[in-house]
């Protein structure tokens, strides 16, 4: 594995744990040369998780992708790596039991959205203003409303 900070090859695992559906072991490692701290992800792999998108086009499910999203809506925000790191699992997971290994983008969002209104409103405005692609100043302003 190499660290993402320092791109050291070797690390040291500090904690392991089975998610709640026992599919994959997350696992938090320290770098050996520099320190650093990251998780990583083990799962069996076979057939993709897709995300079907709001033109109909169909693309794998990534999780680097919706944590870049959740990174960019908590950006100098309370939001801690570890939250952010358990609402993609929730997405992910969400995913994994829908119906023919499939979900459409627009329910996955939804999800995030719920989770981070819980978490924090401005990044869930944040998250909203992308997802749902504000085209003016007035909508904005009814989701600002119905918080």
């Amino acid at each position: 594995m190499l660290c993402p900070f320092c791109s050291h090859r070797k690390d040291r695992v500090i904690d392991s744990r089975t998610s709640k559906d026992g599919e994959s072991i997350r696992r938090r490692r320290r770098c050996l040369k520099c320190g650093g701290r990251y998780t990583t992800y083990e799962r069996i792999d076979d057939i993709p998780y897709m995300v079907v998108k709001k033109d109909g086009r169909r693309e794998r499910f990534d999780s680097r992708k919706v944590l870049e999203g959740l990174l960019r809506a908590c950006a100098k925000r309370p939001v801690t790596v570890r939250q952010m790191e358990d609402m993609v699992g929730a997405a992910e997971e969400f995913v994994a039991k829908s119906r023919d290994r499939e979900c459409s983008s627009r329910r996955i969002g939804e999800l995030l959205m719920r989770m981070l209104r819980e978490i924090d409103k401005l990044a869930y405005i944040r998250f909203a203003s992308v997802y749902r692609d504000f085209t003016d100043a007035e909508h904005f302003m009814r989701e600002l409303r119905r918080l």
